[in-house]
């Protein structure tokens, strides 16, 4: 009889990463049957279908925990054991699956077969990394659909594109294989360029526009590096039982082949990341002059600084001869597509030069967009950066990463800078984002050597953590700014001012977000910076001096936002009402969010997401 819930029969983890991922769309298809003047019903379905992927996600969260608890010491503070890796988890996956054994229900990772001919595989996978912006995501999307209830034109257009974004965002996050990562991520580009496009301001055609064509630069970019990476010959990186198969199948469509010959002839091109980002590794160190350290995973004595990357059973020799006669080898391969994929990862962060898309996609997109826009989408960008350009190419990366982390300080001072000089209050925090966001760049290009590996990984759980403060903090700030234009319909930062008699709970919310974007100590904007800064200060000084004194010009522009906002005596302020219960609703918990971060980020972050960065530490700075 089938149980359901036999490990050996069903893999649960398959049906619960799926249902995080595509939940909001089956929401989305329900409302396109709901009568047109069921407008409400529609709300609900929406607040349902985001509020269930949000549950999901928490248990994930707990089934994440447990599986870090299962291998941890616990006569040690981290949580941090080598089998809980993803890339161990995936590695014990593909042998087992290469061998015929089941799927493991535990695991948290889902690999099928999609397009064969093609290696596509459906791969979804868990750890501490994305596993923070998948909160996130299902956390900002449930407050935007709370902010979204005065939405009138075209409720059911909305809401169904608001629910098949954040499918396309979650699959974004968990995709595991590029081309999947990739469907994911231009699955995103529609809805958005919809609801800046019919919902927006003024100029919202002109702003959706130049969101598409910068949005298309970063994905050619990132399709050509994919394409390039699928070249590789990843053969000696995979289990044997594959290559053998391979072999096998060569040798049905030609009988004439030995199986020697057949085997000499296989070739393995994959769009798994994890086993792209093992070659990425092993060219490194071989680029290094470090060859004598690549060994195979299952060599009996290993040195002491030994890298084990190739696959059990093969022949050290025989591969690193393959290797070396690669494109990925030499030094160009490197170069290009690496900064492909900086490039089309850049726009989304964004850094400049190419930021001129997001202050115009802020000021003429709703509310609640803004929300997403700020609070998710941008993560993808920093989150990309760290899933896949580093570790993919990571000698190059290692190379440029004085320049990475230059841009990142550029874009810190730049965009502090503009904000100053902003008086429409969304412009003000677009720079802001800009700002906040190149330090996420700064912290993942302070790269140290095993010595010193301790500061970047400082760096990286800085990097980390400031994507999801900023995230919480930016997509409240917005919806701060919308609370004002539902009441005096402009942004215009001169003509506030003496919001804290009429509205003091309003007032004080915002002051906490203010204080936590600004990066006060015990507050959540002030972990993430402080990290980047002492990983950027061992990194290189020059850097780290001018993201400091940057901080500066935070505060300046913030406080001087606030100022004029919130004090003094306005006539024309003096009748507005107190912030509603529905908008309580989205302030107040993100509010205290950003203090319980701020006062307790061990217990609330860094206690699951910090293992994964100590193994994605340990595979990269082990190279030089």
């Amino acid at each position: 009889m089938f149980d359901f819930l036999d490990a050996s029969q069903r893999e649960l983890d398959l049906f619960q990463l799926t249902t995080l991922v595509f939940l909001p769309a089956v929401f989305a298809a329900i409302i396109l049957f709901v009568p047109s003047r069921f407008k409400e019903v529609m709300r609900w379905l929406a607040l349902f279908g985001t509020a269930g992927t949000l549950t999901v996600g928490l248990c994930t969260l707990i089934d994440y925990h447990r599986l870090l608890d299962s291998y941890s010491d616990r006569s040690t503070r981290s949580l941090y054991h080598p089998s809980t890796r993803l890339d161990s988890r995936v590695d014990a996956q593909a042998s087992a699956a290469a061998n015929g054994k089941p799927y493991r229900s535990d695991d948290l990772l889902v690999r099928r077969p999609w397009v064969s001919k093609f290696d596509v595989d459906y791969a979804l996978g868990v750890d501490g990394i994305n596993l923070a912006m998948v909160l996130l995501t299902t956390m900002v999307m449930f407050f935007a659909v709370i902010a979204s209830w005065k939405i009138e034109q075209n409720v059911r257009g909305y809401l169904m594109l608001l629910l098949i974004l954040e499918s396309g965002v979650l699959g974004a996050f968990l995709a595991l294989d590029l081309f999947l990562f990739y469907v994911f991520y231009e699955v995103m580009l529609l809805p958005m360029y919809f609801l800046i496009g019919i919902w927006g301001g003024q100029r919202r055609k002109y702003a959706a526009i130049k969101f598409v064509i910068y949005t298309l630069i970063g994905s050619v970019c990132l399709l050509v590096a994919i394409i390039a990476l699928y070249s590789v010959n990843v053969r000696d990186f995979v289990d044997p039982a594959i290559v053998r198969a391979e072999a096998f199948e060569l040798q049905r469509k030609n009988p004439a082949l030995s199986e020697a010959d057949a085997l000499a002839k296989v070739e393995i091109h994959t769009f798994d990341f994890t086993t792209l980002s093992k070659a990425g590794r092993a060219v490194m160190l071989l680029r290094n002059g470090l060859e004598d350290r690549i060994a195979v995973r299952d060599a009996k004595k290993l040195a002491s600084d030994a890298v084990p990357l190739f696959a059990p059973g093969v022949d050290r020799a025989s591969a690193l001869e393959r290797l070396k006669s690669q494109p990925l080898s030499q030094s160009g391969f490197q170069y290009a597509v690496f900064l492909l994929l900086f490039v089309g990862f850049a726009v989304k962060v964004p850094l400049v030069p190419l930021h001129s898309w997001l202050p115009d996609a802020h000021v003429e997109a709703p509310t609640p967009v803004s929300m997403i826009l700020a609070g998710v989408l941008l993560k993808l960008g920093g989150y990309g950066l760290l899933r896949f350009a580093f570790p993919l190419c990571p000698w190059a990366a290692n190379e440029l990463a004085w320049w990475v982390g230059c841009v990142g300080v550029f874009s810190i001072v730049y965009g502090a800078l503009v904000a100053m000089g902003q008086t429409d209050f969304k412009k003000l925090l677009a720079y802001s984002s800009i700002s906040h966001m190149g330090y996420v760049v700064l912290g993942l290009s302070a790269w140290g050597a095993a010595d010193k590996s301790i500061y970047w990984e400082w760096g990286v759980n800085g990097a980390v953590f400031q994507m999801l403060a900023h995230g919480i903090t930016a997509s409240a700030l917005f919806f701060v700014v919308g609370v004002l234009y539902d009441r005096a319909h402009h942004r215009e930062l001169d003509r506030f001012g003496g919001l804290m008699e009429p509205m003091p709970l309003y007032s004080g919310l915002s002051a906490i977000l203010f204080f936590a974007s600004m990066g006060l100590p015990g507050l959540c904007g002030f972990v993430g910076e402080f990290q980047v800064m002492l990983a950027a200060w061992s990194f290189s000084p020059a850097l780290a001096v001018p993201a400091i004194l940057a901080t500066i010009l935070t505060a300046a522009y913030l406080l001087w936002a606030w100022q004029r906002v919130f004090l003094g005596v306005n006539p024309h302020t003096a009748s507005y009402p107190e912030i509603s219960v529905r908008e309580s609703c989205v302030l107040i918990p993100l509010a205290v969010l950003s203090i319980v971060l701020g006062i307790i980020p061990g217990l609330a972050v860094f206690q699951w997401s910090e293992p994964s960065v100590s193994g994605w530490i340990d595979n990269l700075s082990r190279l030089k």
